[in-house]
């Protein structure tokens, strides 16, 4: 069975991109003018008869033409992108543990993750895999398994501590193979671990793919809040479903004396919930056996099933599947 290495797939994408460099001509009337390919919509703009339209108006109609059409991922149901403005909220733990849930809430259900994050891939180390995947007669990549979820993720392509040096466009065609060239299988959820901000992966994803709900993980602290605002308006800009909010290391409880401390605010992530008029989904704390666990690659909801860790994940997930229902029914 052959492999995709790091090489051949980053050649499959210089072939991808390497008509970029090519001039194309651009006609505007008469007028005829080189440009590079990067400028890959042309727009027109012309006098209309009778009553004039607004310029807003004209613009999103043009715009709307240069948009890529959504296209369902093969065998995949329902697509949840797990999304933070800021990186180290738990974003990777809490998408991770989320997948898990699902399938411990309901085990009938099949859950796959990818892992978006090209330059800082967290899904091979949080569920403890490691090679290159498998290609199929059909030259799509298998993913990797563990714990019953199929994962897909750069870290299966590149070495644990080698950068990935890549501009937007390898980049945006390295997202558009994870999504497309990967044999999914059926599924009825797949679970997308989104870097964080709001930059041209989640857009390149969210307007190439059906997406049945946005999950944003916030801590309650102030600075990691302002971001989490950021990444829902976002969504919601591209008609993406806010599901809720996942507060994060909402609270530490001392393992000797049971006292709680809000180490980073206490309801942070409620407040903001109320102002964008979504749920909490859910409460994580903030304690030592999430850390430890994900750093052995034992995500506590399979390491440690029944503690309140894992229970606070499994209700998340009950809150996310709650969330799609309304919104489908």
């Amino acid at each position: 069975m052959a492999h995709c290495s790091y090489s051949k797939f980053s050649h499959l994408l210089k072939l991808t991109t390497a008509n970029l460099n090519k001039p194309t001509v651009l006609r505007t009337g008469r007028d005829i003018q080189h440009a590079p390919q990067r400028c890959k919509y042309f727009i027109r703009f012309h006098k209309t008869s009778g009553p004039e339209r607004s310029l807003q108006e004209r613009q999103k109609q043009h715009m709307a033409r240069g948009l890529p059409k959504q296209k369902p991922i093969a065998g995949v149901k329902q697509v949840i992108v797990v999304a933070s403005g800021k990186g180290g909220v738990g974003k990777s733990t809490t998408a991770v543990n989320l997948a898990l849930g699902l399938t411990a809430n309901d085990p009938s259900k099949t859950v796959g993750i990818l892992d978006a994050d090209v330059y800082g891939p967290s899904v091979p180390k949080l569920m403890s895999l490691k090679g290159n995947p498998e290609l199929t007669d059909n030259n799509l990549m298998r993913p990797l398994m563990n714990f019953g979820i199929p994962c897909m993720s750069m870290g299966f392509l590149v070495e644990d501590v080698a950068p990935i040096v890549w501009r937007g466009l390898m980049v945006m065609s390295a997202i558009e193979k994870l999504l497309r060239q990967v044999d999914w299988g059926l599924l009825d959820y797949l679970v997308i671990d989104m870097p964080p901000g709001t930059g041209d992966v989640q857009l390149s994803i969210t307007q190439n793919v059906p997406i049945a709900g946005a999950v944003i993980v916030s801590t309650p602290q102030d600075i990691a809040l302002l971001d989490a605002r950021r990444g829902a308006e976002m969504f919601r800009k591209v008609n993406v479903p806010v599901l809720g909010i996942v507060q994060n290391m909402s609270v530490f409880q001392c393992p000797k004396c049971n006292h709680q401390t809000h180490i980073f605010g206490a309801d942070g992530a409620r407040a903001l919930a109320d102002t964008l008029g979504v749920q909490v989904l859910g409460d994580i704390p903030l304690h030592l056996s999430i850390r430890e666990m994900s750093d052995r690659g034992q995500p506590v909801v399979v390491s440690s099933p029944d503690s309140p860790e894992a229970e606070a994940y499994r209700k998340v997930a009950t809150a996310v599947v709650q969330r799609l229902e309304e919104l489908s029914g």
